[in-house]
């Protein structure tokens, strides 16, 4: 009984030993046209992954913000005491913190140059939150046209193999070759998804981060506006 359990275990083991040996010959054996395919699909893959996380952890640390920071900048500015709204606001260190800072830095001025002021530092802040994210997006379009590349070339080498044997090439070998070709298709696929899924949650974290700038540019000059 123990003869036959071992047994059974030593066939698994060496069934998925064969299941991985085989997707690692698809993806990396795929003859010279499949495997510059695979690798370019590789780098865009690692590329996507990087911008992503490294977007995603910028995006949340620009959307933290004091609960109380504005209720804190209006007590200070009607209170005269612009000094200490600056130094919070230097403290915050946040999109929204900046926001503020450029209008308060121009009280005095007319409430338009005011409002044009922080307009244009809000441009500037959104555009360092949207920093490299079209490459995502770009990476999100590219990648299963590479794959699909991949799979022509397959295909014409394929049928180049049939039409050099003048018909008598072996179906297995033309059946393999157009298999190994449809892997780049899956991989460029699979790429362009997380990229295009990747892209879009850091459009939408970082509207949110935009809805909050917007927000408090309005309370800022809301309060400027108030009667003293």
């Amino acid at each position: 009984m123990l003869t036959y359990i071992f047994q059974d275990v030593a066939n698994t083991a060496e069934e998925v030993t064969e299941e991985k040996i085989v997707l690692f010959d698809l993806l990396f054996k795929s003859g010279t046209g499949g495997a510059i395919v695979i690798s370019i699909l590789c780098v865009l893959l690692f590329a996507a992954m990087y911008i992503y996380f490294e977007r995603l952890f910028a995006v949340r640390a620009a959307s933290k913000t004091d609960k109380n920071f504005m209720a804190q900048i209006r007590d200070a500015v009607t209170g005269g005491n612009i000094e200490s709204a600056k130094v919070r606001c230097a403290q915050e260190n946040s999109p929204v913190a900046r926001l503020t800072a450029k209008g308060i830095s121009r009280i005095g001025s007319p409430l338009e140059d005011i409002n044009t002021a922080i307009e244009n530092a809000g441009r500037l802040e959104v555009y360092k939150l949207e920093k490299n994210v079209a490459i995502l997006a770009t990476i999100a379009g590219a990648a299963p046209m590479i794959g699909f590349l991949g799979t022509v070339i397959g295909m014409v080498l394929a049928f180049h193999e049939l039409a050099t044997s003048s018909g008598q090439a072996e179906m297995g070998l033309l059946a393999e070759g157009i298999y190994t070709a449809m892997t780049t298709t899956v991989c460029g696929l699979v790429v362009g998804i997380i990229a295009y899924m990747g892209y879009n949650h850091l459009v939408v974290k970082t509207d949110k981060v935009v809805h909050q700038m917007e927000t408090t540019a309005v309370d800022f000059l809301d309060l400027l506006n108030e009667p003293t």
